[in-house]
């Protein structure tokens, strides 16, 4: 009788290297920017064998840590077992070779720890690609280190061969081959999006994005939201792709919500790039919800986080430089706070429970208003025989009154800015109407 084996987990350790008065010190605690690498580390399968953080009073080129340091967790690599080591901070090239050189183990950061989540939780073929080009566009630039990680890295693309001059050479020549047409495949994905927005625009439905570090119960609140089904796990960057469903308001208006993927502090620079087709859905969007985890103790300077992404992509035009007029907060997880603890100081934010329902409605009626503060109030005169263009409006507005004469029919309706110029353009009225 033959017994199958399972291959042992990972050992890892988790080093967080410390600056000691920065401005990340000021930010975040260590305690929970451990805790977070900790969590990141343990939802791919990797075993937390030993942990550290370790203060920096200036960093160094070739190693980053001291040779104290060095020496001090390589004697605790050897002695828990460890094969994987993760830096929680960006390392060059140089320091993680000579790291994996003086551990004898294989060393990743904070980026390439990243890059492997993502590897393993792309389900669609959009995620699978904008992945592999941010683990090449990441890879490339680490072709001068050591080859021993490269046999053993999960989810590895096949064609790196051995050490060698002309080995690396050939090997970053088939990665930017490789990027180039990963980017053209992108490019189409986001034209298929774009065809998709424009599908929509003529239904038309306004878009509701959420937004949120990642964990913050951005897919749950979604579930609660919509109805589905969609994966929502207490962990680290559960949702990767995006999803869309429609919802229905209190006003009886439509909407698409749109769950995207998780921001992250220090996300790394090749994500916010090769995941910007996904993005692009923030950017479409009529409202971003900014979901947060009142309950974390880290809430705030995880805020501080996700604003400094959508800054950056805002700088990078890849959203507009207002997001922030088109956007408000959305406490979750309440459920976890003590009584006391609920009073929100910034009255502009909604206090939920994605979990237990708790002022879901709330929320709800939030939105609706949101969408309605941007909508054109119009008052229209029908002929009586028309009746495609009230049902038109029906379709795609509110219609707030409406009185039948004997050969007019007089309505008050709200509509999209968009909606009111395509309704004027194509259908034959006379329209008066009053602010927005």
């Amino acid at each position: 009788m033959t017994t199958e084996t399972q291959a042992a987990p990972t050992r890892a350790a988790i080093l967080l290297p410390w600056e000691h008065g920065s401005r990340r010190d000021r930010l975040r605690e260590a305690d929970a920017r451990l805790a977070e690498a900790i969590g990141l580390a343990a939802s791919i399968g990797l075993v937390i064998a030993y942990q550290d953080t370790l203060q920096i009073r200036a960093l160094r080129p070739s190693t980053l840590f001291g040779e104290g340091q060095v020496s001090r967790i390589g004697e605790a690599i050897t002695e828990a077992d460890i094969t994987v080591a993760v830096v929680d901070a960006a390392l060059s090239p140089v320091q993680q070779r000579n790291l994996e050189r003086a551990w004898n183990c294989k060393v990743i950061d904070r980026t390439g720890l990243i890059l492997d989540i993502f590897g393993e939780r792309a389900r669609t073929a959009e995620g699978v690609l904008q992945v592999e080009l941010a683990h090449l566009a990441y890879q490339r630039s680490r072709l001068v280190r050591s080859w021993t990680h490269l046999e053993r890295q999960r989810g590895g693309f096949g064609f790196l061969g051995g050490p060698g001059e002309t080995q690396i050479e050939a090997d970053r020549r088939l990665i930017t081959d490789r990027i180039a047409r990963l980017k053209r495949e992108l490019d189409d994905v986001r034209r298929t999006r774009a065809l998709h927005r424009t599908a929509r625009s003529r239904v038309p439905y306004p878009v509701v994005a959420l937004v949120g570090y990642t964990n913050a119960g951005k897919s749950t609140l979604f579930n609660a939201l919509t109805g589905a089904a969609v994966q929502a796990e207490d962990q680290l960057f559960a949702t990767l792709d995006p999803t869309m469903r429609l919802i229905v308001l209190p006003s009886g208006r439509h909407a698409i919500l749109s769950d995207t993927v998780g921001f992250i502090s220090d996300l790394p620079t090749e994500l916010v790039a090769a995941f910007r087709a996904t993005l692009e859905e923030v950017a479409a969007a009529d409202i971003l919800l900014h979901v947060r985890d009142a309950a974390h103790p880290d809430s705030a300077a995880q805020r501080a986080d996700v604003v400094t992404v959508l800054d950056g992509m805002a700088d990078s035009g890849m959203i507009d430089a207002g997001w922030q007029s088109r956007s408000f907060e959305v406490l979750n997880k309440i459920d976890l706070l003590a009584p006391e603890l609920r009073d929100l100081p910034d009255t502009t934010a909604i206090a939920v429970s994605a979990l237990s329902g708790e002022n879901l409605m709330a929320l709800r009626e939030a939105i609706d208003a949101r969408l309605a503060s941007s909508m054109h109030l119009v008052d229209y005169t029908l002929p009586s025989s028309d009746g495609a263009s009230l049902a038109w409006l029906y379709r795609h507005g509110e219609v707030l009154a409406r009185a039948d004469l004997d050969d007019d029919i007089k309505v008050t309706v709200r509509l999209r800015p968009e909606d009111r110029a395509r309704f004027e353009r194509d259908f034959t009225l006379s329209a008066a109407s009053s602010v927005p």
